[in-house]
């Protein structure tokens, strides 16, 4: 259809054109002037014809009814006759057919041009319905994505407002078992310093009930220890009256006496401190390496007659307890000699 349109159809000039075309043109100029008076005939108006009539007018009378007036007859138009059958030439048959294949090669080009623009229009329609349709669909398209952006949009705000929503409620909760935890914490921290506090009020109530438990212990040894030293001194005295009266031997009787076990050997106050330290019992700490002396008096078979702090080491309850365990160790062990000492001085530590 467009190489019709950039190229229209051309037909073939033929031989004699020009003279038919002339001859043509006579014959029309012929035919239109014989229709020309041939119409014209038949067309002529008939010329009609007038008449007037007299009457004398009777006096005293009335008029008469008019009379009917006769219809006109009707003019009868002669027809026209019958036009002479022309009679063409084989020249004027020649031009009629050239020019009719013309007119109809003219009236098929007009045909095609027709169903060229009709194309065309249809083609431009469908293409105009085309771009609307794709303009309707990009519209859609872009509508449902500008709705489908809302929508997530306003499901993002109302997933970050229930996220926000579930982290306060976490954060309140989570303040809340911290408070809770805290106040039980505290609690137990007061059940157990209150407990701690009972155990520790009970426990020295043990150890002041053992304390006076040892003190009277400690009074009922030395009152027994008291008697029986007593009792050692008044035989020993019996024995030593006994022996200067009959003989004469006060100074040897006195040696195996109070004083009979003369002064202790070196390593004779560490050995009794070895057999005393097990007995202490102290479990307070005390800042450095306090030194107790104890000074000792015993009998010669190792009784202990008496035991006095001789330097303090500045902890009460060490000292106490250096006492103690001197005290519970009665009797303490004899000297290389067999006899214990008079008397002699122990020095305790409690870090050694």
């Amino acid at each position: 259809m467009t190489t019709a349109a950039a190229y229209p159809y051309q037909p073939v000039k033929e031989r004699g054109t020009l003279r038919s075309f002339l001859l043509a043109l006579l014959m029309h100029l012929l035919l239109s002037v014989v229709l020309y008076y041939g119409v014209s005939w038949q067309s002529s108006t008939p010329v009609g014809a007038e008449a007037e009539l007299w009457e004398e007018i009777p006096a005293a009378t009335a008029p008469p009814p008019p009379r009917p007036q006769p219809e006109p007859e009707p003019v009868v138009q002669p027809r026209p006759a019958p036009p002479p059958p022309q009679v063409k030439s084989k020249v004027e048959d020649d031009a009629d057919i050239a020019l009719e294949q013309k007119k109809r090669r003219a009236e098929a080009a007009a045909r095609e041009e027709a169903e060229r623009k009709e194309a065309a229009r249809k083609e431009s329609e469908r293409k105009e319905e085309a771009r609307k349709e794709a303009l309707r669909k990009e519209a859609e398209r872009k509508e449902t994505e500008r709705r489908e952006a809302e929508r997530k949009e306003a499901q993002r705000k109302e997933d970050a407002k229930k996220k926000a929503a579930q982290q306060e409620q976490d954060r309140k909760e989570q303040a809340e078992r911290e408070r809770k935890e805290a106040a039980e914490a505290k609690a137990k921290a007061q059940a157990d310093a209150k407990a701690k506090a009972q155990a520790d009020a009970k426990a020295k109530a043990q150890a002041d009930a053992k304390a006076k438990a040892d003190a009277d212990a400690k009074a009922k040894r030395e009152a027994a220890a008291n008697a029986q030293r007593k009792s050692e001194l008044a035989r020993l005295q019996a024995l030593a009256g006994g022996s200067g009266a009959g003989g004469g031997g006060v100074g040897n009787a006195a040696g195996a006496g109070a004083g009979g076990g003369g002064k202790a050997s070196p390593g004779y106050a560490d050995r009794v401190r070895r057999r005393v330290k097990p007995n202490i019992v102290f479990t307070e700490d005390v800042p450095g390496n306090p030194t107790a002396v104890v000074s000792v008096q015993l009998a010669p078979d190792g009784s202990l007659l008496s035991a006095r702090l001789s330097k303090s080491s500045g902890n009460s309850g060490w000292d106490n307890a250096v006492l103690r365990a001197v005290e519970r160790s009665d009797p303490l062990p004899r000297d290389e000699n067999g006899k214990a000492p008079a008397s002699f001085t122990i020095t305790f530590r409690p870090k050694d």
